[in-house]
């Protein structure tokens, strides 16, 4: 798979539960989706217990790279989509998507149940535990917490 990356182990005072960052950069082609959500889930299991929000987080990662591809960057391979990982020790997950389109008003979608639509804007949200569009909805910004309550000791169901 062609692409780019760095790879950098920090903790900061906006986060001060150490992390690994991972910043990717990748063509504008569909076909390198499915490759690359693989070895970016891979990369993701490490931080994260199995507990059945894997798929959640496959399944919006795979529309919002489909949708920066596609809408953002209208399939040209001279324009990249780059892709920023940072999972927490404790299993936080965020992934930013970003491309070089122009972005869109999430709350200006037309009719946000049609196919083209529905996935990025509503069901992206149903699978994220936050989801931000930044940039004019030229980036989308997603987190799935980790498993523990802070303070519980208990998973999230």
């Amino acid at each position: 798979m062609a692409c780019e990356q760095a790879l950098s182990l920090t903790s900061t005072a906006l986060s001060p539960v150490p992390l690994v960052e991972v910043k990717l950069t990748l063509p504008s082609r569909i076909a390198i989706i499915s490759p690359f959500v693989e070895q970016l889930m891979c990369f993701i299991a490490k931080f994260r217990n199995r507990g059945g929000s894997e798929l959640d987080v496959e399944m919006a990662l795979r529309e919002a790279l489909a949708s920066a591809i596609v809408h953002g960057n209208r399939q040209d391979s001279r324009w990249s989509v780059y892709v920023t990982c940072r999972c927490t020790i404790n299993g936080e997950v965020s992934i930013t998507v970003e491309d070089g389109g122009q972005g869109f008003d999430p709350d200006a979608v037309a009719d946000p149940t049609t196919t083209e639509n529905r996935l990025l804007t509503q069901a992206t949200k149903r699978l994220m535990d936050e989801v931000r569009f930044e940039r004019r909805g030229a980036a989308v910004y997603m987190c799935k917490a980790s498993y523990e309550r802070p303070g519980s000791g208990k998973k999230k169901a």
